[in-house]
């Protein structure tokens, strides 16, 4: 693990904001080095992708949206940011715990035209952990607040909502009628409280695991590639699924009973640093 950064003091209100809404856009929280070192990190994966890595848009997309996992360990400039730069202390500051831990990162690129959409979901029902967490979603190029993640203030408090497959809805995790459903919120959008920006480079929206949150496709010329960075409070124990979660951690379940710290090292403590 590096250094850690200086901490970055996160304003109360923007804690407020996000311990109310779920949800909130922190500027800057990356410098222009470190923008350029997850723009290399990003470039790495694309490069060599490992082997959860996958294409979640059609053959027909005349763009291509990419999602790889899990690389904080083997690609030095997504690890480095990921335990030392100012990550880790926002994540302590919004989750209000003493300790912090790295869950796991996430690298989303969508290539100008994509149209394919990221579907309405919450994060928790696709993870292998239990308690509090939050993600950083970290743009290195500029995106317009039309190509942005959109997320529904104040859905974190809950209920968990029936996580179906990106690509053809299948209820794969649990039977249907055992979650309550998804409103159909882009039938009605202005019935909800919707919340993107236009973000540039090192910005991030921090939110929690179970706020609903969703995109669209990037129907622009450029590229929106995003570094994601997902941390864990102290509350987190380890919670074996019955099903394939998101991302995999094969063979955990051998070495973590259910509901134990997530003492490991695929999860180091990284705050305090």
């Amino acid at each position: 693990m590096t250094a850690a950064a200086p901490a970055y003091v996160v304003d109360p209100a923007d804690v407020e904001t996000y311990r109310r809404d779920g949800v909130v856009v922190l500027r800057g929280v990356l410098d222009e080095a470190e923008v350029e070192t997850a723009r290399a990190g990003v470039e790495e994966v694309l490069a060599r992708p490992s082997g959860i890595a996958l294409v979640a848009s059609r053959d027909d997309d005349p763009g291509r949206f990419f999602e790889d996992f899990c690389r904080w360990g083997d690609v030095p400039a997504i690890g480095g940011l990921a335990t030392g730069s100012r990550l880790p202390s926002i994540a302590a500051q919004l989750l209000g715990g003493e300790r912090v831990r790295l869950y796991h990162d996430h690298v989303l690129v969508k290539e100008g035209g994509t149209r394919q959409r990221t579907p309405w979901h919450q994060d928790q029902p696709y993870y292998n952990v239990s308690g509090h967490g939050v993600s950083a979603w970290i743009p290195v190029d500029p995106v317009p607040a039309a190509g942005c993640l959109e997320l529904v203030a104040g859905t974190h408090t809950g209920p968990w909502l029936m996580p179906r497959t990106f690509m053809t809805g299948e209820a794969r995790w649990f039977p249907d009628g055992t979650l309550a459903e998804l409103p159909d919120i882009e039938a009605d959008r202005a019935a909800f409280d919707i919340k993107h920006w236009e973000l540039a480079p090192g910005d991030a929206i921090c939110f929690d695991f179970l706020t609903v949150h969703g995109a669209p496709g990037f129907p622009f010329a450029g590229r929106r590639r995003v570094l994601s960075l997902r941390y864990l409070a102290d509350d987190a124990r380890h919670a074996p699924r019955r099903w394939r979660t998101s991302p995999p951690f094969e063979g955990l379940a051998d070495e973590l009973a259910d509901g134990a710290e997530l003492e490991h090292p695929l999860f180091p403590v990284v705050w305090p640093g």
